[in-house]
């Protein structure tokens, strides 16, 4: 298969999808890279969820009475895995669309061209950064209270998701940044898009709740020292 937008989440092998990533074009670009990320968290949340359904009724029998359902935590993983597929590819084609403006001639079309790519590129990653925020709590649940066999798939989750949500923050922040450069005051960059913008501190927020989690969980994750 060759590097084109023909090249997509839903229909792509792995070695498609990771050799169009990897070409010179942009599209796939990191964004949906961090739309695969949020991918592999979902899964991987799902799977948990589904070996922590089973130990608990070969415990006891039936299942048990939790604050949080499994089976409904393990729906909302694969809708998200779902979800974040399809934000990947909507990531690629608001790559394709910066790019194309960009290659337009100088002059005020190609500025126009640029801030509305840029605020869709925006747009796109700060409701994949979401997304993936929304995740959080499901993941420390089971983090603290799911299966412990399998306490380093739920670090392998954590480490996805952690890398989703920085690629989002990071790609909203940039691409705001664009908008800027491209001739449109920051002040109005802001009053204009304040969901967007705001965002990025959810992102930051979102992302410390992980790296926190992930520590009160390393000693039972990775419990040999090598000091």
């Amino acid at each position: 298969m060759s590097e084109s937008a023909d090249v997509t989440t839903r229909t792509s092998t792995v070695d498609d999808w990771t050799r169009a990533l990897a070409g010179a074009n942009g599209s796939p670009g990191g964004g949906a890279g961090a739309g695969v990320m949020l991918a592999m968290a979902a899964a991987l949340m799902s799977m948990v969820a589904a070996y922590s359904e089973d130990r608990e009724a070969r415990s006891t029998g039936h299942a048990v009475d939790h604050d949080v359902d499994l089976a409904e935590l393990r729906a909302r993983a694969q809708s998200l895995r779902q979800t974040a597929l399809g934000l990947a590819d909507e990531d690629s084609a608001a790559s394709s669309a910066f790019g194309a403006a960009y290659h337009l001639d100088k002059g005020p079309a190609r500025d126009a061209a640029v801030r509305a790519a840029s605020v869709d590129a925006a747009r796109a990653s700060s409701i994949l950064g979401q997304r993936a925020s929304e995740a959080v709590d499901d993941l420390e649940w089971l983090a603290l209270h799911g299966n412990p066999a399998l306490i380093a798939d739920v670090v392998v989750a954590l480490g996805a998701l952690r890398a989703a949500i920085t690629g989002a923050r990071t790609n909203v922040s940039f691409d705001l940044a664009a908008v800027s450069r491209a001739g449109e005051p920051v002040e109005q960059v802001r009053e204009e898009n304040p969901e967007v913008w705001d965002s990025v501190g959810q992102f930051d927020r979102a992302r410390d709740r992980i790296d926190a989690i992930m520590a009160a969980v390393d000693d039972r994750a990775a419990p040999t020292d090598h000091e």
